[in-house]
C-alpha cells in the first residue's frame, strides 16, 4: 500500500512539475553544488559511465532513482561507480542536489 501511494504521489508530483519543499535558493544552491561536483560526470542530465543511466526523467523513472529519497541515498552513500559524497558535502547541501536533479529532471534539463 505504501509503495502504490508513493507511486500516485510520484506521479502526481511529476505531472504538475513541482517540488513540494525546494525554495528558488535550495534550487539555486543546488545548481551550483551540482556543478562543483557532479557535472563532471552527469553534465546536462547525461551519465559519462553508463549512458543509460542518465538524470532524465524516464531514466529516473525506469531505475527506481525518481524522488528525494532515492538521489540523496545516491548522492550520500554512491553506488557501483559513483562515490559517496558524504564527507564532502553535508546533508542539506546533499538535499539541495537532489532537488535540483528532480526539478531539472522534470525541465528535461
Amino acid at each position: 500500500m505504501k509503495a502504490l501511494l508513493l507511486s500516485v504521489y510520484m506521479s502526481i508530483w511529476f505531472a504538475i512539475g513541482t517540488i513540494p519543499h525546494a525554495s528558488a535558493a535550495n534550487l539555486a544552491n543546488g545548481a551550483k553544488l551540482f556543478n562543483a561536483n557532479c557535472s563532471a560526470c552527469h553534465m546536462g542530465g547525461n551519465n559519462v559511465i553508463i549512458s543509460s543511466k542518465t538524470l532524465k526523467k524516464e531514466a529516473l523513472e525506469k531505475y527506481g532513482m525518481a524522488s528525494l529519497d532515492a538521489i540523496t541515498t545516491q548522492v550520500t552513500n554512491g553506488k557501483n561507480a559513483m562515490p559517496s559524497f558524504r564527507s564532502r558535502l553535508n546533508d542539506v547541501q546533499i538535499d539541495d542536489i537532489a532537488n535540483y536533479v528532480i526539478n531539472q529532471s522534470q525541465q528535461g534539463w
